[in-house]
């Protein structure tokens, strides 16, 4: 499961479940059709005001020992023309594929990372 992590104005954190796609130090994301209760997201207003942003990737299992969790934080922006937004498209067509069969048309969500951190349960 990976989530997305942003700042609301006025500080609250603001935490959602993302696909995404990696590709080397950048996350691609694009709002997809998924029914939601309107276009107009909370994390993208987020993002437009501050752009700083976390996204958690993690994996839980009843064996402790295989718990792991990989966190990064960077810079997001909003894309909404080409070629960026046809390059996260076609890279999340790649990786799932409802989006091959139904292309989302909102705009992409590119977060170059600068930091990475990670902790699986076997060390």
């Amino acid at each position: 499961m990976a989530r997305l992590g942003t700042v609301r104005e006025g500080g609250q954190p603001h935490l959602v479940p993302f696909v995404f796609a990696l590709q080397d130090e950048t996350i691609y994301s694009v709002v997809d059709e998924k029914p939601k209760r309107t276009k107009d997201l909370q994390r993208l207003a987020n993002i437009e005001a501050q752009p700083r942003v976390t996204a958690l990737v993690d994996h839980y299992e009843e064996s402790w020992d295989l718990l792991w969790w990989v966190r990064v934080d960077g810079l997001a922006r909003i894309v909404s023309e080409r070629p960026e937004r046809d390059r996260t498209v076609e890279l999340l067509a790649a990786k799932y594929p409802q989006y091959r069969d139904e292309p989302p048309t909102g705009p992409a969500v590119i977060i170059d990372i600068d930091r990475w951190r990670s902790w699986p349960a076997d060390r």
